[in-house]
């Protein structure tokens, strides 16, 4: 699966690289993916309780990111223990957590 691809596909959604070499996916001016390298994707959960449950079921493939890992952000290794249509999920759910947080008139 591409996953920039599929995130690109979104309404409103767009490329970025806001530091070199570091491809996201943006929805309004806010980062709903970020895709790097592909070996990971870094995504928001809808909390950080739900956070904390994926990186239980998901040991070693899910972790908190890096600096914005208490804010509900986790790593998710692609090709890894989660499933292809659970990581869909999980990009799915951190797309429509930031469009909830967009002004209504940044919404697509």
């Amino acid at each position: 699966m591409d996953l920039l691809t599929y995130c690109l596909a979104k309404p409103g959604a767009w490329q970025d690289e806001p530091w070199e070499g570091d491809v996201v996916a943006k929805v309004g001016d806010k980062i709903f993916a970020f895709v790097g390298s592909g070996a990971a994707v870094t995504l928001k959960c809808g909390s950080k309780p739900e956070a904390d449950e994926l990186i239980a079921i998901y040991p070693g493939d899910v972790s908190p990111s890096a600096y914005i890992g208490r804010y509900g952000w986790v790593s998710v290794k692609v090709g890894g223990k989660v499933p292809a249509d659970d990581l869909r999920e999980l990009i799915d759910a951190s797309y429509d957590a930031i469009v909830a947080k967009l002004p209504k008139s940044k919404r697509p």
